[in-house]
């Protein structure tokens, strides 16, 4: 489990565990607003999958209290750099913190793995209010795109800021 003793909005704490056999269907059935399928799977299913598929790839299930409230994977590119991907906090969780309080659990902890990779994420530039989370939360773009998707790294720096900020929004 992953805990960086984050809360959201509501007072409950947001923890990342391993899929496993007992929480694997909650998480495939995580579903986003309709407005946001454009830019995120229309299912949790789908990143199970290409986790399952692919060797760059973890999912984690997404808690609120003891919940499964979402889905998140994180990678390692070739370059070394860890990813946060697959975002995807169901729509009935929603505006509720949790999609801040998990990225400022998931980050961190992949800042502090061996070597301090740099965290890096993408998002489609007209998903306004993920840009403005990511932003708020010290990722910056580096220019580079990755299909459609602008990514954003995040500095070392603000990776000791987030670890220490309790989720306000």
């Amino acid at each position: 489990m992953i805990d960086g003793r984050h809360l959201d909005r509501v007072g409950r704490q947001v923890t990342l565990r391993p899929v496993d056999d007992d929480n694997w269907r909650a998480v495939a059935d995580v579903a986003p607003r309709d407005d946001q399928r454009r830019f995120v799977a229309a299912l949790g299913a789908r990143y199970l999958l290409l986790s399952m598929r692919s060797e760059v790839w973890t999912s984690l299930a997404v808690y609120a209290d003891e919940t499964v409230v979402g889905h998140v994977m994180w990678g390692v590119d070739d370059d070394g750099s860890h990813w946060v991907g697959g975002m995807l906090i169901d729509a009935a969780e929603q505006e509720r913190g949790v999609g801040r309080a998990t990225v400022q659990t998931l980050a961190p902890w992949l800042a502090a793995r061996p070597g301090n990779p740099p965290v890096r994420l993408s998002y489609h530039p007209d998903n306004t209010r993920a840009a403005a989370l990511y932003t708020s939360l010290g990722f910056r773009p580096t220019g580079d795109w990755d299909d459609e998707e602008l990514i954003a790294q995040q500095t070392p720096v603000d990776h000791e800021v987030v670890a220490t900020t309790r989720c306000a929004e």
